[in-house]
């Protein structure tokens, strides 16, 4: 590997050292998060931030409570994979409900830490006894009790087992709900901390998908219960469990209503929980009644293709006002609605409810360009708004009783602001190395779909030199490629580097640009991704001559990596080389939160799937085609990419194919940066 390689591996992508992870405690007096000691450190240790003073401390270093670490649990790792979790020591934490104490999972273990006192002290993590290898430990609110999972069953500490031995899986979420639903737990403490509620999760409907490494054949295969588009998924409740054995099964139309998507306490005497349809095309927020286990209807989101998900709704405010996502007339503009009325309107893309701050809905929008998010205040009274921050680039923000944790993201980096109620302002030290490139994309926005696109090319490139073309998108839904956020252009700065014009874009059915935009993949994958991508490059041709169009490469991941192999199968006039990494060749195989979402079910439309499946056209194949899969993938399986291998073979059409031993979806600890090195030899051999 080169120096930018090398330094990208080592370095997490630029993301060792940077705090993340913050959570508010006490009422806003401390702000947790974690971060490792530099650049090139992996082990994050827990961290807190007293924001009377500014000053840090370190409550938990990894190293020091596990100088030898072991592997992690099977069921820890599959979670981190769930949540894109990369970082090795405290990959995460939960705080007790008056935000004083914390506890964590390290290796099976579980560690509470406390932050007593007027003052951010010296807290000595302690031990929480486990009856196993535990993980996803949550403290109930004085910090006193934790519950914990260990061999499928819920277990409180000090107590033991409440969860029944049915067979079951209790108190974590399931595949669909932590992959593609955004709910990556499965119990939650009621305020008084002596009752849990509990998600029991029943696979034995499931099939059982296997892994071999075929590095150690003595070794027997892992296997998961996986939930496949059209087949059964898995069949969840959720029960109060009380401390004296006492249960409750929450009641509602779970057959009409499978997916949980949110849970929670509200008060001792009511819970909160959001159900969707299977196809996600009506979600319902539900209050129950802990007691009796009975629900009722209090706000129903309603959208002929899906309801798209928008993070802080439905919720009920203070004031019991129903607060839910909603479209603009025509679907031009993601909004907010109070009541089922419109609190916002066209010109300003709703991105996620933040919380409430000075009695008003903290809010990130667009407001502006699609690659841009600002922070907003707005007034769910009058609907005015009130900048908060609203500069180039992308900023986030968190609240807790006044005091706010901004985030900005721009070409210069990433920074972040503590901005306490009385008007002081710290920033959490951030030990990251540098970025290497200060990358300005030139933004433009092409096509009738006015589709989002961004250019980098070479440092110093000289105008009228002609450059081969790597397209490197991600093109499905529910990620945005073109965005101000600038890690994610370092490394297409180096392939640029590298002799390419590297263009981007976000086709029809990438969030950000309107409702209408996104819902134009409603079933149907292929055919709006392929021909928005090769409109796109056209059209950035005509405008940037340099773009030699006569030497086209197309690389991606995941769904990147079907669009690349797709690029390539149905148009090999326009492009001329595919890289595809963990591609889902055939949506059949998929999940089926995500894949029916957009699709339907496969026996009411088998003709979208065979359209959208790569499987039929391998016979096509006339351009080099190199495949990529880690075989220890359980997100997108590498039988998606032997499949196609397979197809490929029995027509006789030459491929290469790079099968990587128990390397998983997120490729990390370097192997993302090793395949790019050879994506590098790949292209420049068969473009040149």
């Amino acid at each position: 590997m080169d120096d930018f390689l090398r330094l990208s591996a080592s370095t997490g992508r630029f993301t060792y050292g940077a705090p993340r992870a913050f959570s508010f405690g006490d009422d806003g007096r401390l702000l947790w998060f974690l971060r490792s000691t530099g650049p090139t450190d992996a082990f994050d240790s827990l961290w807190v931030l007293d924001t009377a003073s500014g000053a840090e401390t370190l409550l938990a270093d990894p190293r020091a409570l596990s100088p030898e670490p072991g592997a992690l649990p099977a069921a820890e790792r599959r979670l981190r994979e769930r949540i894109r979790l990369v970082a090795a020591g405290i990959g995460s934490y939960a705080l007790s409900g008056d935000g004083r104490s914390a506890v964590f999972p390290l290796y099976g273990r579980l560690y509470r830490v406390s932050c007593e006192g007027d003052a951010a002290g010296k807290g000595r993590p302690e031990e929480v006894p486990a009856a196993g290898p535990a993980l996803d430990p949550r403290l109930n609110t004085d910090g006193s009790r934790t519950a914990y999972v260990t061999g499928d069953a819920l277990h409180t500490s000090p107590g033991g087992r409440i969860s029944p031995d049915d067979g079951a899986r209790w108190g974590l979420a399931e595949f669909a709900a932590a992959e593609e639903l955004d709910r990556d737990r499965g119990h939650w403490w009621s305020p008084d901390g002596q009752t849990l509620l509990a998600a029991r999760v029943d696979e034995s409907a499931l099939q059982r998908r296997h892994f071999a490494d075929p590095a150690h054949p003595e070794l027997p295969a892992e296997d998961f219960a996986y939930p496949e588009a059209g087949g059964p998924n898995a069949g969840v409740q959720l029960w109060v469990l009380g401390p004296d054995g006492a249960r409750v099964r929450l009641d509602w139309d779970a057959a009409a209503y499978p997916y949980v998507s949110d849970a929670g306490w509200e008060s001792e005497t009511e819970i909160l929980l959001t159900v969707q349809d299977r196809l996600q095309q009506t979600v319902l927020l539900l209050t129950a009644d802990p007691a009796t286990g009975r629900t009722r209807e209090l706000s129903r989101t309603v959208h002929p293709h899906w309801v798209d998900p928008l993070p802080g709704t439905p919720a009920r405010l203070p004031d019991g006002r129903m607060l839910t996502g909603a479209d603009t007339p025509g679907g031009a503009a993601r909004a907010l609605a109070l009541d089922g009325k419109l609190l916002t309107g066209e010109g300003l893309q709703v991105r996620r409810v933040a919380g409430v701050h000075q009695d008003r809905l903290l809010i990130e929008a667009g407001q502006r360009d699609p690659s841009e998010q600002q922070v907003l205040l707005l007034d769910p009274g009058t609907g005015e708004l009130t900048p908060v921050a609203d500069g180039p680039g992308v900023h986030g923000a968190q609240a807790s009783a006044g005091t706010l944790l901004l985030t900005t993201a721009d070409a210069d980096g990433v920074r972040r602001t503590v901005r306490t109620a009385d008007g002081r302002e710290f920033a959490p030290a951030d030990l990251s190395a540098p970025l290497p490139y200060r990358v300005a994309p030139v933004l433009e926005r092409v096509t009738e779909h006015g589709l989002p696109t961004a250019l980098v090319l070479p440092r110093g490139h000289v105008p009228g030199r002609r450059l081969p073309v790597l397209m490197d998108s991600y093109g499905g839904p529910g990620y945005q490629d073109v965005c101000a956020e600038p890690r994610r252009w370092q490394q297409r700065q180096w392939w640029a580097d590298r002799g390419f014009a590297v263009v981007t874009v976000d086709n029809r059915g990438t969030p950000y640009v309107s409702p209408a935009f996104t819902h134009a993949m409603y079933r149907g994958f292929s055919e709006v991704t392929l021909d928005d991508q090769v409109a796109a490059l056209h059209a950035l041709a005509l405008r940037h001559p340099d773009l030699d169009l006569g030497r086209v490469g197309v690389r991606g991941w995941s769904y990147g990596g079907y669009l690349s192999a797709m690029a390539v199968l149905r148009r090999p006039d326009v492009f001329h080389a595919a890289a595809a990494g963990a591609a889902p060749t055939d949506f059949r195989q998929y999940d089926t939160a995500y894949t029916e979402r957009y699709l339907g079910l496969p026996r009411d439309h088998p003709d979208v799937y065979e359209r959208d499946s790569l499987l039929p056209d391998a016979p096509n194949l006339a351009r080099p085609l190199l495949l990529i899969t880690g075989l220890a993938d359980d997100n997108v399986h590498p039988s998606h990419t032997l499949r196609l291998c397979r197809a490929l073979t029995d027509a006789g059409r030459p491929h290469q194919l790079l099968a990587l031993p128990g390397v998983t979806h997120m490729t990390p600890n370097g192997t993302r940066e090793k395949i790019t090195a050879l994506e590098l030899e790949f292209f420049r051999r068969e473009l040149a």
